[in-house]
């Protein structure tokens, strides 16, 4: 089957709006060679000149001859100015529908997708891919066409006045074609791509960096401790050097080249005044140098309008990449759970280009209502083995079970009112604390909005602001803590109601006055619901049900915090080492 064109690709998004697009290759043509037509008007002029000097009081088509090139010239400008109004309204078309076709594929993903390619780089693909496909619609493809046309145009007019002035003048200008050829090759596209992956790696881990400041200005450190990001930079930093000495000399070459044609044509016409000056020779020669600029001006039109061909067949290639990726897929006979009982049977995972499995055979059960926490070693499988149970990622080996029913089985939606998921870093919209809250229900009533912050400790928040829970947050100054944002989001999560809970690091990222509230509000939220909880700080865990210590993707113990202690192991260390951490004092004792 043969591929489908990128520039196909962009008519289908432009839907009914495709028509407004073709007329404005039409129109740009016309207004090229339109355009053209001005320089037979100054054409007619010097040759009228010509004929009658000195009595240049015979001219009497002078005023006619220039005012009809105004008048071309005008019309020229007008039929272009209707060409990009035509391509302007298409392309924002194409690009609005570029933008939802790929934000509404992008909700139907599984969570974890956010995580493994980035916000960073999935906001870039998303914006500024589609923005590229606007400017090439809206400008470069009708410019394009009339910088195609306006070569047939040029041809005409240099070979009819004088063919040999004309023949010689394109001699420069296919050397300086084949230089741009070499330029906007295959070579040149895959540079384009390693382009835009430096771009899009420096804005992913930029994206990063800003997010993870908090912790820099905490423990004192600098850019420098955000190793990726600054590899990131080197790496563009490296590759732009080594491109821009790679294109020097073609590009030195290519300007000498465009620019070489007055050369040639004063050459010329040397040699063909060698027996006398006529005035037709002179006519043809001062009309060739005032009109072969044109050549200069469209060939670069055409090389950058080749080089932005190029960004856009990456940009789409970007865009269909996001929309190759499959959601999870739905059951077409939808299963409901019994209870919020949770059992996972030999559940393996790995993730998308991971060498090691996150997860290796873990089996565990958590009874309805049961409080258990996760702890363990960064890296060692925690957060990975709460999102299998949300669903964010598929198991590759094994089963996840809820209420009894493997979680494939059960419907998006009533999975998502199943299950709540208060992550380490909270997520706030910038919109009113009630919208924000209400986001869990939209049917919600204001009364069970602030109910809801209520139990979430947010009345101290609230008291605070200049309009209560109708303040929008990052207005006029107002912005909330870590902590603060923590117990928003736990109202939002309370508002919902789900059975189970999953709180990952919830607690992580706030000060200790706001951790003592947003204890108090998970302890009101957990009430009656099975909980798991993800967390660093083993003091918060200690009240548990049950705690599974996770290492290498692998349950390495379980049981009561008491009983874990007197065992040994891992998390006897563990706790040991936070003990002692908790008890350090900033002392002569301690020096």
């Amino acid at each position: 089957m043969k591929k489908q064109s990128d520039l196909s690709k962009l008519l289908d998004y432009a839907g009914s709006f495709k028509v407004l697009t073709i007329a404005s290759w039409v129109l740009s043509a016309v207004s090229a060679l339109l355009a053209l037509a001005p320089f037979v008007c100054i054409w007619r002029i010097i040759q009228e000149v010509l004929a009658v000097q000195p009595q240049f009081e015979k001219a009497v088509d002078l005023a006619h001859n220039g005012w009809l090139a105004v008048g071309l010239a005008v019309g020229s400008m007008l039929v272009y100015i209707a060409a990009l109004m035509c391509s302007h309204i298409a392309a924002f078309r194409v690009q609005a529908n570029i933008r939802s076709t790929a934000m509404h594929h992008i909700v139907t993903l599984p969570m974890g997708f956010m995580d493994s390619i980035g916000s960073g780089k999935l906001r870039k693909i998303v914006d500024e891919s589609s923005a590229a496909t606007e400017t090439y619609l809206a400008h470069q493809l009708p410019d394009m066409c009339g910088a195609y046309v306006t070569p047939l145009g040029l041809l005409a007019l240099l070979l009819v006045f004088d063919w040999r002035l004309g023949l010689l003048s394109l001699i420069p200008v296919v050397i300086a074609f084949a230089i741009m050829a070499s330029l906007t090759g295959k070579r040149m596209q895959d540079k384009m791509k390693e382009y835009q992956n430096a771009l899009e790696q420096m804005s992913n881990e930029a994206v990063e960096y800003v997010r993870g400041i908090p912790v820099v200005k905490t423990f004192g450190q600098s850019v420098f401790s955000f190793k990726r990001f600054k590899a990131a930079i080197d790496n563009y930093e490296t590759w732009v050097i080594a491109y821009t000495k790679d294109m020097r000399l073609p590009m030195v070459f290519y300007t000498a080249a465009i620019n070489a044609v007055f050369a040639v044509l004063i050459a010329a016409g040397l040699v063909l005044s060698a027996g006398g000056v006529t005035d037709e020779l002179l006519l043809n020669l001062l009309f060739y140098i005032i009109i072969t600029p044109i050549i200069s001006v469209t060939l670069t039109k055409i090389m950058f309008s080749s080089e932005n061909k190029m960004i856009v067949a990456d940009a789409m290639e970007r865009i269909d990449g996001v929309l190759a990726l499959k959601p999870l897929p739905e059951p077409a006979a939808p299963r409901h759970p019994k209870d919020n009982s949770i059992v996972l049977n030999g559940v393996s995972f790995r993730y998308p280009g991971g060498a090691e499995n996150a997860l290796d055979g873990v089996s565990l059960s958590i009874r309805p209502g049961e409080h258990i926490a996760l702890v363990g070693p960064s890296g060692g499988g925690k957060t990975t083995l709460a999102s299998v149970v949300a669903r964010f990622w598929d198991a590759m080996e094994g089963t996840v079970s809820i209420g009894g029913v493997d979680v494939r089985e059960i419907a998006k939606a009533e999975r998502m009112e199943t299950v709540s998921f208060v992550f380490q870093d909270a997520k706030l919209l910038k919109t009113s604390i009630f919208e924000n809250v209400r986001m869990a229900k939209p049917t919600a009533t204001r009364d069970e909005v602030e109910q809801a912050l209520r139990f979430a400790q947010c009345g101290d928040i609230l008291e605070g602001l200049p309009q209560g829970m109708d303040t929008v947050i990052g207005t006029d100054g107002v912005y909330l803590s870590g902590g603060e944002q923590q117990r928003i989001a736990i109202a939002r999560v309370m508002l919902k109601n789900a059975p189970i809970l999953i709180l990952d690091e919830a607690t992580a990222f706030a000060d200790p006055d706001n951790e003592t509230r947003v204890q108090a509000a998970f302890t009101a939220l957990s009430k009656g619901k099975t909980v798991i909880m993800i967390a660093h700080r083993l003091s918060t865990v200690t009240d548990a049900d049950r705690i599974f210590v996770v290492k290498d993707g692998k349950i390495d113990a379980s049981g009561k915090h008491q009983e874990l202690v007197e065992q040994g192991g891992l998390y006897a260390r563990l706790w040991d080492e936070y003990s002692r951490s908790a008890a350090w004092k900033v002392g002569a004792g301690n020096a």
